[in-house]
């Protein structure tokens, strides 16, 4: 069976992690302060901030940017529900813009149509109009007796890798007095322009004004489990470090390392989010791996694109100027001219063995956040009419010929 992600994992993983096992230090320690450091440097970010995970990660990227219950927090429809989830656990509300087609991304304009047309200025700051249309039963508005609405911050996704058009959503975001929050679950390890290509800088750096990054098994690298929070401030990080450790003011290796005795204090109500020293040891590894495995990924999208270049029915996701990715998935979009439906291409190609995936899934179509007022063709037909195809490190020229034979052959029919 080819699957349709494999993370790259060998022995310089497998020592690493029995090395922290051995020492006795197993959770949050020194190889997290090393994997925070080696991340940092990496992405040229002043701070980085390692944490349990990506959702627990933007949910304290909303909290330090101040999103506060019965704020709204405009964001994407498609991406995984997680980046929904994590504004509701702020006691907020997502307000969800449309993509382009072209980039699975927020669109700019659709993102300026929100801000100029279904906001308002009042009390302060910036206000959703519709607000009282949110409600459903697991809405937090129903159990909040506030002004409703505030505009708390724009949440982008770097969606599948592909960085956003971030030259043009950071002056709207200007504009309105308004922080970004950049969503770069799957975009570790991407470069993003913001002067129209002449020059590119890791994702992370951040360009907005916080950046969150997943090591799930399904991106480019990972920790099994584990998220990763950049930014510039360093009162920002300094709180983000109280946040993810129960309020704590000084941490664990902090207060073993002291020569005199030491005893810490808990400033706010806060959380358990850290990472383990055995994955930040792991992240470690990869982080060294990183720049080959992204050239490997970039090496089979360019395959795919050359091999299936002649394939009416389709169309390949691609690259804007701005956005150089690190292709965490490859999507074609099946065209309306095609023979069969991309639901029967999926089931042909995995009658062969080779697994695949929809297209990006849409909160806005799933339970919790079903509403009437949602109307977001795009992403409705990226979910609806994409494949993710297989991808990653160790994916043979043997596996890539099948898949493109598999592929080309459930099209002729």
């Amino acid at each position: 069976m080819i699957p349709v992600a494999k993370p790259y994992l060998n022995d310089d993983e497998v020592k690493a992690v029995s090395e922290v096992i051995s020492s006795g230090w197993v959770t949050q320690g020194p190889k997290v302060a090393e994997f925070e450091e080696a991340f940092a440097a990496y992405t040229g970010s002043p701070h980085a901030c390692a944490v349990a995970n990506c959702t627990v990660a933007l949910q304290l990227a909303m909290l330090v940017m101040d999103v506060r219950p019965g704020d709204v927090v405009i964001t994407v429809s498609h991406s995984f529900i997680a980046t929904a989830n994590a504004v509701r656990m702020c006691s907020a509300e997502p307000v969800f813009v449309d993509i382009d087609p072209d980039t699975f991304n927020m669109s700019p304009a659709k993102l300026e149509h929100m801000l100029a047309e279904e906001c308002e200025q009042r009390s302060g700051g910036l206000y959703y109009k519709n607000v009282f249309a949110l409600s459903s039963p697991e809405t937090p508005f129903n159990h909040i007796e506030q002004q409703l609405g505030r505009v708390g911050a724009i949440l982008v996704v770097h969606q599948m890798g592909l960085p956003c058009d971030m030259s043009a959503i950071l002056p709207l975001a200007q504009k309105y007095g308004l922080p970004v929050i950049e969503d770069a679950a799957c975009a570790v390890g991407s470069e993003i322009s913001l002067d129209g290509g002449k020059s590119f800088e890791p994702v992370g750096k951040p360009h907005g004004d916080i950046a969150c990054f997943s090591f799930h098994p399904r991106k480019v690298m990972t920790t099994g489990e584990g998220g990763m929070i950049t930014c510039r401030s360093a009162d920002v990080d300094a709180r983000l470090r109280r946040l993810r450790h129960q309020g704590m003011d000084v941490s664990d290796l902090q207060r073993h390392e002291s020569k005199k005795v030491c005893f810490e204090s808990y400033s706010t109500t806060a959380y358990n989010f850290r990472m383990t020293d055995m994955q930040a040891a792991m992240g470690v590894e990869q982080l060294k791996k990183l720049p080959r495995m992204v050239v490997r990924r970039r090496e089979i999208v360019e395959e795919y694109r050359r091999r299936l270049a002649d394939l009416e029915h389709i169309t390949c996701a691609a690259e804007p100027v701005y956005a150089r990715s690190n292709w965490q998935s490859f999507t074609i979009r099946v065209n309306e001219s095609s023979p069969r439906s991309r639901d029967e291409i999926m089931q042909l190609l995995m009658d062969s063995d080779i697994a695949t995936r929809r297209g990006i899934m849409n909160s806005h179509q799933e339970e919790p956040y079903r509403n009437e007022i949602w109307s977001l063709p795009a992403s409705e037909a990226a979910r609806d009419n994409c494949i993710i195809l297989p991808l990653y490190y160790k994916l043979t020229d043997q596996g890539l010929d099948l898949i493109v034979e598999r592929l080309k052959a459930a099209f002729d029919g």
